[in-house]
């Protein structure tokens, strides 16, 4: 990993400039990221959708859980392009059916409903750690930023549920003008059409929309919250600062051993009685004969004298023309090497650098031999060996019968916990019960009339409203006498229907709802029935239930 090449300004942020760093991130390569995630994502989802049309919650389930394996291909596109060229789409794929495999199970199972989830998954893509390595590094990691990452989840469930009601509720204002009464947007809300897969199928549309779009930022956000902690705590920035000084050092460094040596020459040239030329020096030889000569005149050869100058030390000189902490001239000063040494073992043996403690416990005799840890003053007497294994007996005894009290207690959970409560709440009057005869659509509590249809064909002339009544209150009764019902006396005219829906027979469902949409037509719009609709709705009636009782008189 080049620090040097990386896209970012790398320096320690609060973890909240760190989330929002993520959302400038992901919103630099919004192109990559979201053509990736759809190529990834929508096929699987429209295959589960033709899979299983008749389950789309299972659907919509089975794409959630599979959120962590569609979260590996956006961090490696952000890791690829902040530290170098940024792949491409089919590139990216490739790599992330490789970036599947480890661990993949693990990530789905026990770690899929971790809330750090962001936040830890660089951990094991990027750094590719495991097991106790992985929860090593894991808990130096969450000493900050921990908190932050477990917020941006949570922030991140929130949004996915108020953008999927906003889509349901835009879903519900853009039904067509046919179902605009009121009448009738009670029945789409309340019976049939709330259980049409193809409406359920389309919201799952809507919640994959919406991942493509948040899953995106909120990996990109875990990212940056990861790069934050590194950050801190192996200093990026200081490294940055040391590369950076090193490379412009390195630009000049024809000129920097001529630098040093002029610069030691002025040290000592300003100061001459330092103790530190008082030290043998290497020595330059320079022949005489290099001098500029003082006569044009040749002279006889004799031997060349040779002439000493003293230099200073270089720093670029050998290692064995250094003097080290061991050497004489370092011993005769205030501080020297030896104490240095000391005052620093000193200072590492000192808390917080190393904190002893002495810990006393119980052993067993067997592991004298092999633990040789603590010193010999630490070590308490022992006890003989059939106390100690009096107190494992003992022990299982006390976790069984634990054990044995807990499946007590979720065996018989119900019946303890209805004694408490009963016991606990205040005794009160028993209230009258309503008959489950009575609805809100019976007008009075008269006994109907044998020939209900007949009857209300008479007062259909004169009394429309009494008619329709009549009939209302009389499939009301046959759904108690003959289906069986349970009709609350708070129970509307939806809830009635919705329970006809669940006895699975078309006729008798196509008729409660004629009947239903003429009696709240009539009783609350004012809105009179046709002499067709009052035939049909008469004919309907006697086919469904004066049939039956017409083939028992026969028979008798």
């Amino acid at each position: 990993m080049q620090l040097n090449e990386t896209t970012l300004v790398i320096r320690p942020r609060n973890p909240w400039e760190a989330i929002d760093l993520g959302v400038l991130l992901a919103a630099r390569h919004w192109r990559l990221l979201l053509s990736s995630w759809a190529i990834a994502t929508v096929p699987l989802f429209a295959l589960l959708t033709l899979l299983l049309w008749d389950h789309p919650s299972i659907v919509i389930a089975l794409i959630w859980w599979l959120k962590p394996a569609f979260e590996r291909l956006p961090l490696h596109i952000l890791a690829q392009s902040l530290f170098g060229a940024a792949p491409s789409v089919r590139q990216a794929l490739r790599q992330w059916v490789r970036l599947l495999r480890p661990q993949l199970l693990a990530s789905l199972t026990w770690r899929r409903l971790s809330l750090s989830r962001s936040f830890t998954l660089p951990v094991l893509q990027l750094e590719g750690l495991g097991g106790q390595q992985r929860l090593r590094r894991l808990a130096v990691l969450r000493r900050q930023n921990g908190g932050a990452a477990r917020w941006l989840t949570l922030v991140g469930i929130h949004l996915e549920l108020i953008l999927s009601l906003g889509a349901v509720g835009l879903l519900y204002m853009l039904t067509p003008h046919a179902f605009s009464s009121f009448a009738d947007q009670q029945l789409v809300l309340d019976a049939k059409y709330v259980e049409a897969p193809w409406l359920i199928h389309l919201r799952n549309a809507f919640y994959v929309v919406i991942l493509l779009i948040w899953d995106p930022i909120y990996v990109a956000c875990g990212f940056t919250l990861y790069l934050n902690r590194r950050t801190v705590l192996e200093a990026w920035d200081i490294e940055l600062q040391f590369r950076r000084l090193r490379q412009r050092l390195a630009s000049g460094v024809g000129k920097t051993p001529a630098l040093l040596a002029t610069l030691a020459v002025l040290t000592a040239l300003t100061n001459p009685s330092h103790e530190a030329w008082a030290q043998p020096v290497p020595l330059m030889t320079i022949p005489a004969s290099t001098a500029p000569s003082q006569a044009a005149a040749p002279t006889p050869l004799t031997p060349t004298p040779l002439t000493t100058v003293p230099l200073p030390p270089s720093p670029l000189a050998p290692a064995d023309t250094v003097a080290g902490p061991q050497s004489p001239r370092l011993l005769h000063q205030a501080l020297t090497s030896q104490v240095a040494r000391q005052t620093a073992q000193s200072i590492v043996q000192a808390p917080p650098f190393k904190n002893m403690q002495t810990v006393n416990r119980w052993r067993w005799k067997s592991d004298d031999k092999n633990d040789t840890h603590l010193p010999a003053a630490t070590l308490t007497p022992h006890l003989p060996v059939w106390p100690q294994r009096l107190a494992k007996v003992v022990e299982v005894l006390l976790w069984g019968l634990l054990l044995a009290l807990a499946i007590l207690l979720v065996w018989r959970r119900r019946e303890w916990l209805a004694t408490l409560v009963s016991r606990l709440q205040p005794r009160r009057k028993p209230r009258p019960v309503a008959s489950p005869v009575q609805h809100q659509a019976i007008v009075s509590d008269s006994v109907l009339p044998l020939d209900i249809a007949a009857t209300a064909e008479q007062l259909w002339a004169s009394q429309p409203r009494e008619a329709l009544s009549l009939l209302y209150r009389g499939l009301l009764s046959r759904l108690q006498t003959d289906h069986h019902l349970l009709l609350r006396s708070a129970d509307t005219e939806g809830q009635v229907l919705a329970q006809i829906v669940r006895l699975r027979q078309p006729a008798l469902e196509d008729f409660s709802r004629r009947l239903t949409q003429h009696w709240q037509a009539l009783a609350y719009g004012h809105r009179p029935v046709t002499i067709v609709q009052q035939q049909q709705l008469l004919a309907d009636w006697r086919a469904l239930f004066d049939k039956p009782s017409h083939d028992k008189k026969v028979q008798a």
